[in-house]
C-alpha cells in the first residue's frame, strides 16, 4: 500500500488533486509499498532550500529529493521515496501564465515531482520526452475525469 503525507506550511489548503494524480502515477508505475512527503511552501522557504541545496539563487515552482537516487531507502518493507517541496505562490504564478486552473497547475507540479522521486529526469531531450509523455498521461487522465463528471 502506498502512502504520503501533505504538508501544508503554507495553508493553501486545496490540494485534493494531490491525492488522485499521485494514485494515478503510483499505479502507471507499478509501484508498491512506497512512501514519500509533499510540503507545500512559500517562495523564500524554496528560494532558501533551492540555494543551499542546489547552488541556484531563484525561486523555483517544485523541488524533489529522491532518497533513492543513491540506494534503495525500505522501512518495514516500505519504499522510502523522498519529498517534494511545491512553491504555491510560484504555482499560481504559473496557472494565470499558462492559462489554466491552480487545480491543473498543482496536479502538474506534483506528478513532475513525483517522477523526479521514481527515478526520472529531463537533463537531456529523450528523457524530457519520456518524462513528460507520462505526466501528460496522468494529467489527460485527471482531465478526463473532470469532463465527466
Amino acid at each position: 500500500m502506498n502512502k504520503f503525507e501533505i504538508i501544508d506550511e503554507y495553508g493553501y489548503k486545496d490540494y485534493k488533486i494531490l491525492n488522485k494524480v499521485f494514485k494515478s502515477t503510483l499505479k502507471m508505475e507499478k509501484v508498491k509499498n512506497a512512501f514519500f512527503s509533499v510540503v507545500l511552501v512559500d517562495e523564500d522557504t524554496i528560494h532558501k532550500i533551492n540555494r543551499e541545496y542546489r547552488g541556484k539563487d531563484s525561486v523555483t515552482d517544485v523541488i524533489s529529493f529522491a532518497f533513492e537516487d543513491n540506494d534503495k531507502r525500505v522501512y518495514n518493507k516500505t519504499r522510502i521515496l523522498g519529498e517534494i517541496y511545491i512553491c504555491i505562490p510560484r504555482m499560481e504564478e504559473q496557472a494565470k501564465m499558462y492559462g489554466h486552473s491552480q487545480t491543473r497547475e498543482l496536479a502538474f507540479l506534483g506528478v513532475h515531482g513525483l517522477l523526479h522521486l521514481l527515478g526520472y529526469d529531463h537533463m537531456n531531450k529523450e528523457d524530457e520526452i519520456v518524462m513528460f509523455a507520462k505526466q501528460e498521461l496522468v494529467l489527460n487522465e485527471y482531465s478526463e475525469t473532470q469532463r465527466r463528471n
